[in-house]
């Protein structure tokens, strides 16, 4: 779905001026409205704010043509748009087996959807079905974050990362029925507390991803984001809306293809890691042998 690959196409843009702006930010304003203060002031932030927005239009826009099952995991192609931008960006080259864990991702996608034939679901959640699903959400996101807070670095990105997706699968299932009611009766969404719950649901899902990218680095944030998002929203598109997928021996591709996208994702995020540290050292080589000189 084009909309939906527009959606991917913003979010990478807006994950590298993010991580671009957070990585310079100081660790003291970690879970702080001081880091969202600090970040307001970089224009890459607010670039990055803007192309957020315009994933966030592109994906209610295809939310609502479609289902929480088919459009989130077409997101995954945010992850190899966004690290060949951040090489490009970043200034680290691609090599032979970045491609390769590229074409992994993509044919895992493929399989996964063609064997699951996500259909949409018509069922409207009753109000004490949302809160069961914000209660476990707001509860798995509150573990990880107290787990993130006793880690460090790329361990705390990666957590951090997992938090953020699962707050962004909430909030597009906000958005796919605040857009049912926004179909029906125009008014009604400003006096629909799904709304305001949706801004609220994605307002700490941005807050959650800053944090992420202020502890680590795009590679260690991006697979843990665009790989659980989906996984997710599946959950959530069955769960809320009675979404199908199929099962029975399809269930055989289906995990097939969900291997090939998590072996894709580690291998994507390995070389690109891989290539970040030889970066790392050279440059700190570089400064080492000009200390030498000037002294």
């Amino acid at each position: 779905m084009p909309l939906a690959l527009l959606a991917a196409a913003c979010n990478a843009v807006a994950s590298v001026l993010q991580r671009r702006a957070a990585r310079t930010a100081p660790a003291s304003e970690a879970f702080r409205l001081a880091l969202i203060l600090d970040l307001m002031r970089r224009p890459s932030w607010l670039g990055g704010i803007l192309a957020l927005t315009g994933g966030f239009v592109f994906q209610a826009a295809a939310l609502g043509f479609g289902g929480l099952s088919l459009v989130q995991p077409l997101l995954i192609t945010e992850l190899p748009i966004a690290l060949v931008l951040a090489a490009w960006t970043f200034r680290f080259p691609v090599r032979p087996v970045t491609w390769l864990a590229v074409g992994l991702l993509t044919f895992g996608l493929a399989m996964f959807l063609i064997a699951a034939g996500p259909a949409e679901g018509h069922d409207v959640p009753e109000t004490y079905v949302w809160w069961l699903a914000a209660v476990v959400t707001a509860g798995l996101v509150g573990v990880l974050v107290a787990t993130a807070r006793l880690s460090w670095g790329e361990p705390r990105a990666a957590l951090l990362g997992v938090a953020a997706a699962l707050a962004f699968a909430f909030t597009a299932a906000l958005m796919k029925e605040t857009i049912r009611i926004l179909t029906e009766d125009p008014p009604a969404v400003l006096t629909s507390w799904l709304f305001y719950s949706m801004v609220a649901a994605g307002l700490c899902s941005v807050f959650l991803l800053q944090n992420a990218f202020q502890s680590g680095t795009l590679v260690a944030v991006q697979p843990a984001l665009t790989v659980t998002d989906p996984v997710a929203s599946i959950l959530f598109g069955v769960a809320l809306f009675g979404e199908d997928v199929r099962s029975g021996p399809w269930v055989v591709p289906e995990a097939a293809g969900i291997g090939l996208i998590l072996y894709g994702s580690v291998l994507l995020s390995r070389s690109t890691a891989d290539l970040v540290r030889a970066q790392r050292v050279i440059q700190s080589g570089s400064r080492e042998e000009t200390r030498r000189r000037q002294s």
